[in-house]
C-alpha cells in the first residue's frame, strides 16, 4: 500500500479581507488547536488538534515524515477527546500549542486554505495542497502575496510554536 503523500505549497500572504474570502466559492472556516508532542508513532514525533467552531470539536493525531520541502508523509488518525487529553500530558518541551482560524474556499479548482493566527494582524499563510511538486497554482484575486515560504523553516506552525516569526514585511 502506497504511503499518504502531502504535496504542500506555502505562502506569506497580507491579512486578508475575511468579508472578500467569505465570499468565495465553497468558503468555510474552523477554529483549530495544534500542540507538538514527544507521542512517537511511524518512527517521528507529532502533533494534535482540536478543530472545528461552535462547540463542536474533532480531535486528530497526524505525523509527518518528510520526503523533500514540499512533501511528506503523512498519517492522521481520529481520536476521542480522552486521547486527545492524554496526549496533551506529552506536549513537546519549548512548544506553545498554536491557535489559528483556517479560511477554506476554492479557486480555479483547487482548494486553499488561509490561517489567520492570533498574535499577527498584518500577515497570515495560504496553503494549497497539490498532486505534483511542479504544478503550477493560480493565485486567488482576494490575497496579497508578500513571499512563498514553503522552503523557509521559520514559517512552518512547528517553528511558530516556538518563536513566532516577526521580520518586517
Amino acid at each position: 500500500m502506497a504511503e499518504p503523500l502531502e504535496i504542500e505549497r506555502k505562502w506569506l500572504i497580507r491579512f486578508p479581507n475575511l468579508d472578500k474570502l467569505s465570499k468565495m466559492e465553497d468558503y468555510d472556516y474552523t477554529e483549530i488547536e495544534q500542540t507538538y508532542t514527544d507521542h512517537i508513532e511511524h518512527n517521528t514525533c507529532g502533533r494534535i488538534r482540536k478543530r472545528g467552531k461552535e462547540g463542536k470539536y474533532t480531535y486528530t493525531k497526524t505525523f509527518k515524515k518528510k520526503i523533500s520541502d514540499l512533501t511528506r508523509v503523512e498519517y492522521e488518525d481520529e481520536i476521542d477527546r480522552e486521547e486527545y487529553l492524554e496526549i496533551m500530558k506529552k506536549k513537546k518541551r519549548g512548544y506553545n500549542t498554536i491557535s489559528k482560524v483556517r479560511h477554506t474556499f476554492t479557486y480555479k479548482g483547487f482548494l486553499f486554505e488561509i490561517d489567520v493566527f492570533p498574535f499577527w494582524n498584518d500577515r497570515a499563510f495560504m496553503e494549497c495542497e497539490v498532486d505534483r511538486e511542479d504544478i503550477s497554482i493560480p493565485i486567488p484575486p482576494c490575497v496579497e502575496i508578500i513571499k512563498e515560504v514553503s522552503f523557509d523553516k521559520r514559517y512552518r506552525n512547528s517553528y511558530l510554536a516556538q518563536i513566532i516569526t516577526t521580520e518586517e514585511i
